[in-house]
């Protein structure tokens, strides 16, 4: 199973500043520990410079992460407040077919409530579904869903 994981790094910053990315960490840990065998692609790990790259760089690396959104099963998206680029990514995955899974207060934007196939509040309340199977089984669901299409 192929996994990206999505969300807020810049937001709303108008400077060339990240929000706090501890979270992608936490992620990781918990989806490898609950979904043995998932592959996780973080777009930050391959790209910690990323503020500081050119147009062209920038704009190739954008692309790249919206068109493997199309690609990988499920997409988790981390989205404590609004993001733009987590949107996009969310509407990529959504429009191709693959489990799109949130994690955000967010429970009344459109995009969070109609792109999603789950939401969860927060880290806590993903982490239990991840732990009562939840999640895998939303994943399975829309995979199944996918392939009878």
């Amino acid at each position: 199973m192929r996994i990206f994981l999505a969300g807020i790094m810049q937001g709303s910053h108008l400077g060339f500043v990240l929000h706090n990315q501890s979270y992608r960490e936490r992620l990781k840990r918990l989806l490898t520990e609950h979904l043995p065998g998932a592959e996780v692609y973080d777009p930050l790990a391959d790209h910690q410079n990323s503020l500081d790259y050119d147009e062209a760089q920038g704009r190739s690396v954008f692309f790249h992460h919206n068109a493997l959104c199309r690609e990988v099963d499920a997409v988790i998206a981390f989205v404590p407040e609004a993001s733009m680029g987590t949107a996009i990514e969310m509407w990529e995955a959504y429009q191709h077919g693959r489990a799109v899974i949130a994690i955000s207060p967010l429970a009344h934007n459109w995009a969070i409530r109609f792109l999603s196939h789950a939401i969860y509040r927060d880290e806590e309340a993903f982490e239990a579904a991840l732990r009562q199977g939840e999640v895998l089984k939303c994943i399975a669901q829309v995979m199944d869903d996918r392939a009878k299409a």
